[in-house]
């Protein structure tokens, strides 16, 4: 295997220690992801983390990315001809799915680069445009977007408030908010509604459970 410490790419090191694969809940789109996580997540601490690389999110397709991206699968119109924004993208998969449903222009941002290398191999790999942005939008305006999506963002407090509040503001702002999520520790649920459940196949290696009851949400209107 190979690894950035060794002076290789962001983008080599993702192809050769994942492969491309599909989900059970997502059979439409292809990414590359660890086959076993364990083994990845300690391989990147073991040699990476003097780089500062972060733990490989990118290479798990999580619960909250995945309902988000099969609910946009379900409903392309929503998508169609939109300026779409993706926060905390991970693997890029919601902002593929945003792609597939026909999206005027979609942004993945992360802060994360090997989440940036990640997104697009995986857009590469899915035929779709997707502009990766490694800025952090939560303290900027998102007022150039029609459409703001994330998926499993609130995991952690005082990152989850500062998730919550870009959310807000760009709705705010007039943009379609849509977060999914399996009701993680810190989802404000109680300013959310929500808009549809699955249940997303996921590994114990990561997760409580194989099987996670995992929704689509928007926040409540009055």
């Amino acid at each position: 295997m190979s690894s950035l410490a060794s002076g290789h790419a962001p983008e080599t090191f993702i192809l050769a220690n994942t492969c491309a694969q599909r989900t059970e809940l997502l059979p439409e789109i292809e990414l590359y992801l660890a086959h076993r996580m364990f083994p990845l997540w300690h391989k990147t601490e073991a040699e990476l983390s003097d780089s500062g690389v972060a733990p490989p999110y990118w290479a798990f397709a999580w619960a909250g990315g995945q309902a988000l991206a099969r609910y946009l699968l379900d409903n392309p119109e929503q998508m169609q001809g939109q300026r779409v924004l993706d926060l905390a993208t991970g693997s890029g998969l919601v902002a593929i799915a945003a792609g597939l449903c026909g999206a005027a222009s979609v942004v993945a941002a992360d802060i994360d680069p090997m989440a940036i290398a990640a997104t697009h191999l995986n857009a590469r790999l899915n035929g779709v445009d997707v502009e990766a942005s490694a800025a952090d939008m939560l303290d900027l305006s998102l007022t150039g977007f029609d459409v703001v999506l994330a998926g499993d963002a609130f995991y952690e407090e005082p990152m989850s408030s500062r998730f919550e509040a870009a959310l807000r503001r760009a709705r705010d702002d007039g943009a379609s908010v849509l977060i999914g999520d399996p009701k993680r520790t810190y989802l404000p649920r109680a300013t959310l509604e929500e808009v549809a459940t699955y249940g997303v196949t996921t590994t114990t290696e990561l997760e409580d459970s194989d099987l996670r009851r995992t929704s689509v949400w928007r926040f409540r209107t009055g």
